[in-house]
């Protein structure tokens, strides 16, 4: 086994991997800065249609790439066409 394991839940230890019915623990808080920088640069949004259906789609996108609000032609199964689809905060 590579590094050390917790037995149950321990103050600091942050289950890193399941396997059946083991798991395997890290104490490591490098892997649980990496998960909160990765949620601040990919948040998720969601996507209301312009259609007035209150269809929504739930999506992840990058604010690096798209800081501003995003608009995505998709389906809408409620009026059965493609429409816009703007992002919703």
């Amino acid at each position: 086994m590579h590094g050390r394991e917790c037995r149950g839940p321990v103050l600091g230890c942050v289950v890193r991997r399941r396997f059946g019915n083991d798991i395997h623990f890290a104490k490591n808080e490098k892997d649980e800065g990496t998960a909160m920088a990765r949620n601040e640069l990919r948040p998720i949004i969601k996507l209301r249609s312009t259609a007035g259906t209150g269809y929504t789609y739930v999506t992840r996108k990058s604010r690096r790439n798209d800081p501003d609000r995003t608009v995505l032609r998709k389906y809408d199964p409620r009026v059965g066409r493609h429409v816009d689809f703007r992002e919703e905060r």
